[in-house]
């Protein structure tokens, strides 16, 4: 059964909230849907970027208020 997790990367910076999603990525299992928080505007570019690079699932990306909401799904 696939798990949902949410990584509060809130008040960090370039490449903090990467970082932070790239390390959770690896404990993740295939399936397992992540959802970054952030208020780094960058955040919203580099990790689809990274997303199409590696190969996973973006499966959206949002923002609501000062914080981006970017639910990414391992893939592999």
């Amino acid at each position: 059964m696939s798990e949902s997790k949410i990584i509060d990367a809130c008040n960090t910076y370039c490449p903090g909230p990467l970082m932070e999603l790239i390390t959770y990525m690896k404990q993740a299992k295939v399936g397992d849907t992540l959802e970054l928080l952030s208020t780094d505007n960058g955040t919203a570019n580099d990790v689809p970027e990274w997303i199409n690079k590696v190969g996973h699932e973006m499966v959206s990306s949002e923002k609501v208020g000062e914080v981006w909401h970017l639910k990414v799904r391992k893939t592999k």
